[in-house]
């Protein structure tokens, strides 16, 4: 018997569906989609200002926090014809990275990382940043959509001097797909939400409180549905948003986190 068999997995995020879907079939189990994350959208105008800012070396450092978004400018910047000075610019500044997938981007464009995070959290850049005095300095940060509060609390106590690149932004998921996926949840229809980031928790916890059923979907994760992160930062979220019971790979991939819900549901064969 397949480890997800007879189990249903809805998933909230927006990219990479159909791999995460032929993952969860081949383990057995059935996806259901139900993006709680809206469209991404650019501001490209925003966008020429902030790269020509770059290319004009106003940075000391730059501060990169997801791998989409760099290379988002990065195509941007091939787009003005600009690609081969974007790199070079960035060269020139001393770069700061978190997570894998920047890491691996910055690595790909033949850029070196000063410092990166210890655990793929903001938390954990912002741990290793504290050995870089930033006074004075100017920084490009690079955010990801949605705020950082704990990254720009630290930049201003250093009194650096930033500017703040939004390649993309979450915009609220559709009404019907959040309808329709609490419902689901509060329901007993799926066996498992599947959380690839951390809007997906803000979103439907929001949506569950303006909905009067906050209590009544806190009671579904302590219960049928199994809530499962792509990774530990996705995890925390549902921690603070009260949902203790998290499954999570070590590593932060979408194939890895289905794998350890098979797992885990192998491991609980009463379920």
């Amino acid at each position: 018997m397949k480890k997800l068999e007879g189990k249903t997995i809805a998933i909230l995020g927006s990219r990479k569906l159909e791999e995460m879907s032929t993952v969860i079939r081949n383990l057995g189990g059935e996806p259901h989609i139900r993006p709680a994350q809206g469209t991404v959208y650019l501001d490209q105008s925003q966008l020429k200002d902030d790269i020509y800012r770059i290319l004009e070396h106003q940075y000391d450092w730059g501060i990169f926090t997801t791998g989409i978004g760099l290379d988002t400018l990065y195509k941007a910047a091939c787009d003005l014809g600009e690609g081969e000075a974007f790199i070079a610019a960035l060269k020139n500044m001393k770069i700061a990275a978190r997570g894998y997938k920047t890491v691996n981007m910055l690595k790909k464009l033949g850029l070196t990382v000063v410092v990166r995070d210890d655990d793929g959290s903001t938390k954990g850049l912002v741990r290793m940043m504290k050995e870089y005095p930033l006074k004075g300095c100017k920084v490009a940060l690079q955010l990801h959509g949605d705020p950082a509060p704990l990254l720009i609390e630290w930049l201003d106590e250093e009194q650096a001097h930033y500017k703040e690149i939004l390649p993309y932004i979450h915009t609220p998921p559709e009404k019907e797909v959040m309808e329709q996926l609490l419902s689901e949840l509060l329901g007993d229809k799926v066996d498992a939400a599947f959380f690839t980031s951390t809007p997906q928790v803000r979103h439907l916890i929001a949506y569950a409180e303006v909905k009067g059923c906050l209590d009544d979907l806190m009671q579904a994760f302590e219960g049928r549905v199994i809530a499962l992160a792509v990774g530990k930062v996705t995890a925390q979220a549902l921690r603070e948003a009260g949902i203790e019971r998290v499954i999570f790979p070590e590593n932060e991939r979408m194939g890895s986190a289905i794998v350890e819900l098979g797992n885990y549901y192998h491991s609980k064969k009463d379920i």
